[in-house]
């Protein structure tokens, strides 16, 4: 049977991408991609999901932003456009090998694609949170978006991830998950998309 993609707090992983200070006036959408991050941050920790964070090159294209919220967690430095470094690898086998990776971060065609190949090609499945995503541009972000789809990833939002995660109103830490769902999602450009599908 054809894996469903039904997303599960005890096998999961968040992979925050990329998210830097340099990227901060080209990327389409930026703050609201990063807000959206943020509130699966948030949720992660709440449900004890792990993330992983990285940074391309900090050197020259500076930290993480800190509206993410992501003092505190290891930013792993790469120049390659996969987050699946060495580093990155051992963290995984230290967690595991969780079968399920919920991805988000920039820019969709080029460190986000290359992840999705690599986590795929490793059997993982991928969610890519699609309101979570983006590119400089909004071609490159709708297209890469419909690329990692035909390849096998998962196309999602922030609200239903964190909904999935939690599966009943009776969820022990649902009324904190409700809290990150106090605001809708803001739109990051995304039913220009779904509109050419």
């Amino acid at each position: 049977m054809a894996a469903i993609g039904r997303l599960s707090t005890k096998d999961a992983v968040l992979f925050l991408c990329d998210m830097q200070e340099k990227f901060r006036p080209n990327i389409f959408q930026f703050t609201n991609i990063v807000s959206n991050a943020s509130r699966l941050l948030q949720a992660s920790r709440i449900l004890g999901i792990p993330p992983i964070l990285t940074e391309q090159y900090p050197k020259g294209l500076g930290p993480t932003v800190p509206e993410l919220g992501a003092e505190g967690l290891k930013a792993h430095a790469k120049t390659s456009f996969t987050m699946m470094s060495e580093d990155v690898e051992k963290e995984l086998q230290a967690l595991g090998n969780p079968k399920q990776a919920i991805l988000c971060g920039i820019e969709a065609h080029a460190c986000i694609a290359c992840t999705t190949f690599d986590l795929l090609e490793k059997g993982m499945e991928v969610h890519i949170v699609a309101d979570a995503v983006s590119s400089r541009s909004q071609t490159d972000r709708l297209f890469a978006l419909s690329r990692l789809k035909q390849s096998g990833a998962f196309l999602t939002t922030t609200e239903a991830v964190l909904l999935q995660l939690v599966q009943d109103a009776k969820h022990p830490n649902f009324k904190e998950i409700q809290k990150l769902l106090a605001h809708q999602s803001p739109d990051t450009g995304l039913l220009a998309f779904f509109s050419a599908l």
